[in-house]
């Protein structure tokens, strides 16, 4: 017999002594568990049912998880979009439900922005898979169960802010006493109400009253872990065609989304400069801006056609920010001419044939939501003074929430 000959027998016989050995350990084990039925071994009857329980992956097994989160989503900010953040993180499928203008008015007043805008600006944040239109202001019980039956909602999630319905009970009692309820942490120093608030003082000084400054306790405090939330990891690929949109950004809105969402079709990377506080107002003025560069910048953040975000860009475009981030095309914000020094501001990249104008579908800017608001100026007023002492109430009782 030819050596190989003798190597492969020697394989086959090894194997074959190997299934005789094993058939013996499953017949002692298959004893053994017998013998454990009849005297109370659990340990041998355990690991019988262990070995003989397929090993399947939990991921190919377990269905997604689908939570609900509803809301107006009026003027809609960064602390909207940090719920949304939060709830999001409650499981593997967020839907959103849009109050609609009907619903607003009977319950609130008029809504800042009507639900065809609402409906695009929750539409755009990265962390909405789907939304439900047109959802009822009460959440009863009847629409709660409807959740469960026809979206497949698993959970039904609000913030640590007290939601009660017009008899003064719990809007969320029933998904919380059937355990289909999660609770996320309101984001602090931020709401639709202050945000009106400010429009409201910016648009009476415009008007040329004087307007004493609200005196409010500063609670946002911008975080570098709040900044990481919002932001992304993922680092400019080097063959990316990046497209560089500068401007305010100012009361994040329908317009801003237009604009970002026709940027993304110039390239596939876009970087938003998110101009410093400083050069905001020495353009448009001391009222300006309504919100910080922090607030702005997570405004923006949380849209899903911008990919990164430079907070506190310059309001000129130079050699060394192009080079920096590669920039291949310029698209600002505000298409009026705007000089510095005596140059356009994007002059540069008029120079260097980067820049682009981009057609828009909407009109929409701080000074149109501002405006909006002054036209129903006693509605908002009186809407707000209701609102500052329910927010003063829950900041006054406020606890500890852990965030998602």
């Amino acid at each position: 017999m030819s050596p190989p000959t003798l190597v492969l027998g020697a394989l086959v016989g090894a194997l074959a002594k190997t299934l005789v050995d094993r058939v013996g350990e499953r017949r002692s084990v298959g004893d053994d568990a017998q013998k454990g039925r009849a005297g109370g071994d659990e340990s041998i009857r355990d690991d019988k049912a262990a070995a003989e329980t397929p090993r399947v992956s939990t991921t190919e097994t377990r269905r997604k998880t689908v939570v609900y989160m509803d809301g107006c989503f009026d003027t809609m900010h960064y602390g909207h979009a940090n719920a949304l953040r939060q709830a999001r993180a409650c499981g593997d499928v967020l839907l959103v439900g849009v109050v609609n203008d009907a619903e607003i008015r009977r319950c609130k007043g008029p809504p800042v922005c009507d639900e065809v805008e609402r409906l695009e600006m929750v539409r755009a944040c990265k962390w909405v898979d789907d939304v439900i239109e047109d959802v009822p202001y009460e959440v009863t019980d009847e629409f709660t169960d409807e959740l469960f039956e026809k979206h497949g909602v698993d959970y039904v999630v609000h913030g640590d802010d007290p939601c009660l319905l017009p008899d003064g009970t719990d809007a969320y009692a029933y998904p919380k006493r059937i355990g289909k309820y999660k609770e996320i942490k309101r984001t602090e120093g931020v709401s639709t109400t202050d945000i009106v608030g400010r429009l409201l003082r910016m648009g009476a000084r415009a008007a040329g009253e004087e307007v004493k400054e609200e005196e409010k306790e500063a609670t946002f405090c911008t975080t570098s872990s709040r900044i990481a939330q919002f932001g992304t990891t993922r680092a400019i690929p080097a063959d990316a065609k990046v497209v560089y949109v500068h401007g305010a950004f100012d009361v994040f809105n329908r317009g801003h989304i237009d604009l970002l969402r026709r940027a993304k079709t110039l390239g596939d990377f876009v970087l938003v400069g998110v101009h410093a506080d400083a050069e905001v107002r020495s353009r448009r003025g001391a009222d300006h801006p309504v919100l910080n560069e922090k607030e702005r910048a997570l405004s923006v953040l949380a849209c899903r056609y911008a990919d990164e975000v430079v907070i506190g860009a310059p309001m000129k475009i130079t050699h060394d920010l192009l080079t920096t981030f590669n920039v291949a095309v310029v698209v600002a914000e505000d298409e009026d001419e705007y000089l510095i020094g005596g140059e356009d501001v994007n002059a540069l990249a008029m120079k260097r044939g980067v820049f682009r104008r981009v057609d828009r579908e909407h009109d929409c800017s701080v000074l149109t939501v501002a405006k909006r608001i002054m036209e129903n100026r006693a509605e908002f007023e009186a809407r707000n003074a209701r609102k500052v002492k329910s927010e003063s109430a829950y900041y006054a009782q406020k606890a500890h929430v852990a965030e998602t």
